[in-house]
């Protein structure tokens, strides 16, 4: 009898003993800016709402999905945090900050693997009261019935739809494809259905496409990620290799210069492939994978990301490490319209002043391949197509690309030079400006050892 019992003991010792603890959340990560950063920007969203309504602000649902967890951009905007199933709630009527949690992270359980996962509170956890600066935090459970509460003193609610005009009513249906924010603005039509619902995205936008110090110190890191790894995947230019290993090059740069992940698939097209948008490459499994031939251009569109900021910028380079002098004419009247755009940026103009800037740069004979509209540029931020605001004037803060697109079917050529740009107080910083784009600069930067 003894001797059955001792190992039962001993094994239940071990396992009490060997048992990992509780895992608190800012034992793994911080938040990536000071407290009093995130709390500023909830104190202007406040005071864009008003007393108007109420912002409800949703964090992602917290599976990884194969790749490292990211945050829904407007929750980590508004405090830093990597949460999951979690709501932001900014009550512009009372000017108050209320965060909604789970009692624990589910992502931190597993009853058959307790050693390996061992559990996380959220909701009692006080560092994250205390270093967030959230005070009044409540039982994700709870939602539903602060909700219900409000609708029934007839306050409105404040949500972002990821662009302009108002919040419709959303259908289901078998190609229905919706964001975070979509799926609560179709709980909140479905669940209480006297809700008004008002788009948040233009008072979204009016902050975030403005950037604090910090964030322009991050978007920097990102630029330098991107530019010297492209320095480093054009050496590996030339005829009979493929795309794919030069994304290969490019993106083992990037996690050696610091970035985790990529903010979008690396555009990497070669020959024929230049012709055709990112779209059109996409829509099948194995096109984007062409050995490169003597004489054709490759086109880079690429950026990382960098403590949630990315980074966007290409560059034409010809694979045999020399332009012809066709693509050599083509690419300085590319460059020379991107010039004019840049030389247009100051504060106070709009980006329709940007786009006849370009309309003026284009030579008639030209202006049938250039593609410039809206699609000249676009904001940076936490994403690479920031929210904004076409209408706004441009003031110091604001970064963004230029990047006019060349597509010649006649000719079978493309060029493609994107930069960016930061506005500054009396004009613009062109920050890619240590990259070259002319096409004797790029010639030699393919040379370099």
């Amino acid at each position: 009898m003894r001797s059955i019992c001792l190992p039962l003991f001993l094994s239940s010792a071990f396992l009490t003993f060997a048992q990992t603890p509780k895992q608190p959340y800012f034992d793994w990560t911080n938040l990536p800016f000071p407290a009093e950063e995130y709390e500023q920007r909830r104190v202007k969203m406040l005071g864009l709402i008003n007393d108007k309504g109420i912002f409800l602000c949703p964090s992602s649902d917290g599976l990884s999905h194969g790749e490292t967890f990211r945050q829904l951009d407007d929750f980590n905007y508004f405090t830093g945090l990597e949460v999951p199933n979690s709501m932001l709630v900014l009550d512009g009527y009372n000017k108050k900050v209320i965060l909604f949690l789970p009692k624990r992270d589910f992502r931190f359980e597993n009853g058959s693997r307790k050693n390996d996962f061992p559990g996380r509170d959220l909701l009692a956890d006080d560092q994250l009261k205390y270093k967030t600066g959230i005070s009044d935090f409540r039982d994700i459970e709870t939602l539903d019935v602060f909700i219900a509460s409000t609708i029934a003193a007839n306050k409105s609610f404040f949500i972002d739809n990821g662009g302009g005009g108002n919040i419709s009513f959303l259908e289901t249906s078998f190609i229905s494809s919706w964001s975070v924010e979509q799926m609560l603005i179709h709980h909140l039509q479905q669940k209480f259905q006297t809700a008004t619902l008002q788009n948040a995205y233009p008072l979204v936008a009016e902050l975030r496409m403005v950037k604090s110090t910090r964030e322009i110190e991050m978007l920097r890191k990102a630029a330098d990620i991107t530019m010297i790894s492209m320095r480093v995947a054009a050496k590996s230019i030339k005829p009979g290799v493929d795309e794919r290993t030069l994304e290969a090059e490019l993106e083992a740069e990037f996690k050696r210069q610091g970035s985790p992940r990529l903010p979008f698939a690396s555009i990497i097209k070669s020959g024929p492939n230049s012709l055709w948008p990112w779209r059109i490459l996409a829509a099948h499994y194995d096109r984007r994978n062409r050995k490169m031939n003597a004489g054709e251009l490759v086109i880079f569109d690429v950026g990382c990301e960098y403590n949630y900021y990315v980074s966007d910028m290409g560059r034409t380079f010809p694979v045999s490490g020399k332009f012809s002098e066709e693509q050599k004419r083509i690419l300085k009247m590319e460059i020379a319209v991107s010039d004019a755009i840049v030389g247009a940026i100051r504060p106070g103009i709009t980006f329709a002043d940007l786009k006849a800037a370009a309309d003026k740069a284009i030579p008639d004979s030209e202006k049938k391949y250039m593609q410039v509209g809206l699609h000249f540029g676009h904001h940076l931020g936490m994403s690479s197509g920031d929210p904004n605001s076409t209408g706004a004037k441009l003031v110091a803060g604001m970064w963004f690309t230029v990047e006019p697109w060349y597509y010649n079917h006649d000719k079978d050529i493309s060029v493609f030079t994107e930069d960016e740009v930061l506005v500054t107080e009396d004009g613009y910083e062109l920050i890619t400006k240590s990259l070259p784009r002319t096409p004797e600069g790029l010639e030699k930067l393919m040379k370099e050892k």
